[in-house]
């Protein structure tokens, strides 16, 4: 193995994005659970209970959805004001349809992401940069075991 294949981007917005067109697909509503205490997170303190929030993203209820590998952004009203949402993608901690409860939890990256112990979250476009990371250093990568083997 190379080091190129031990280093490999987060899988979490690739499980996002399935599973959003996957519940879009079966014609039910797609909702995130979000971990509102995460830095970056931008939701307003009323949607907010006990740490996290569920938001519906369906398209008919949000505007300008975008999901990328960095953070789900969109607009929104919540009480009948447009509030601008912006969740960085290791915030969101499960994608599943309202009707059913059908979907998952998103793992946690085995191998950490691409970001390195040094490096700040993802900011939201108008939002200014932390004055510091809130990472310390990142002490859980490479401590994991790896969980596959080469079988010959």
């Amino acid at each position: 193995m190379t080091d190129e294949t031990l280093h490999m981007t987060s899988h979490r917005p690739y499980l996002m994005r399935a599973l959003v067109e996957w519940i879009n697909d079966n014609a039910m509503t797609p909702h995130v659970l979000v971990d509102a205490t995460r830095q970056g997170v931008q939701v307003p303190a009323s949607a907010v209970k006990e740490g996290r929030v569920v938001l519906n993203i369906a398209e008919r209820a949000v505007a300008q959805l975008h999901m990328d590998n960095e953070a789900l952004s969109f607009t929104a009203r919540f009480g009948g004001v447009s509030f601008p949402v912006y969740i960085p993608v290791d915030a969101v901690l499960a994608v599943y349809a309202r009707e059913t409860g059908h979907g998952m939890a998103l793992p946690e990256d085995v191998h950490g992401d691409e970001t390195g112990p040094d490096d700040e979250p993802p900011s939201p476009p108008d939002a200014p940069s932390p004055e510091h990371s809130s990472q310390a250093g990142n002490g859980n990568a490479g401590k994991r075991p790896p969980f596959l083997r080469v079988v010959k």
